[in-house]
């Protein structure tokens, strides 16, 4: 069965007097115009040419500075000297030799932060007043992605001044190069009271 297109000459007639007898929901509004009688659409208007352009034509000439966030060690460095001036000195030349050191290297933050607190709190009990934790640098090869080398380098300074250890802490300071450099910490703790 062929599928027919428009209306017949019967139901148009058919049509027009349905039309006729109904009546308008909204009589406000205008009458919808016969579709075989509708203007012509307006052409759209036309757009503006767009300009020629070059790639990178808007970036700056200047290269982008980044800021990085200051090491742990910058960190440590600006903190507020709570400890004798001229000792502080000597350790930061690497004059004074630790009593005491702990290798975390090879460590992961869960393993590392108990044997911390362990060596910290034995030490202070000893009587011991300069210490050495060694956390090493961290590795080099980060791949394509900027990422943070050294979790524990970055996590021990946090470790050293929240309780227990934030109470027989007196002095984190980034080790001499002789002792570890950034990769090591001297951490100078209070008198047995």
């Amino acid at each position: 069965m062929a599928r027919r297109r428009g209306l017949t000459p019967e139901d148009k007639d058919l049509w027009a007097r349905v039309a006729r007898s109904a009546v308008p929901l909204h009589p406000e509004r205008p009458k919808a115009a016969d579709p075989e009688m509708r203007p012509a659409p307006k052409p759209a208007p036309l757009r503006a040419a767009v300009p020629d352009f070059q790639i990178g034509q808007m970036v700056p000439s200047r290269p982008l500075s980044v800021s990085h966030s200051p090491s742990p060690a910058q960190r440590l460095s600006q903190q507020p000297l709570r400890m004798d001036p001229k000792t502080h000195r000597r350790m930061a030349q690497g004059k004074l030799v630790p009593e005491a050191r702990l290798d975390l290297h090879g460590l992961t933050l869960a393993a590392a932060h108990p044997e911390l607190i362990g060596f910290i709190l034995s030490c202070h009990a000893q009587g011991r007043r300069l210490v050495l934790v060694i956390t090493g640098k961290g590795k080099g090869d980060h791949g394509p992605l900027p990422t943070r080398s050294g979790a524990l380098r970055h996590q021990v300074p946090h470790w050293l001044h929240m309780p227990p250890l934030s109470g027989v802490v007196q002095q984190v300071t980034a080790a001499h190069y002789r002792h570890g450099g950034e990769g090591a910490y001297y951490v100078y703790l209070r008198r047995r009271g």
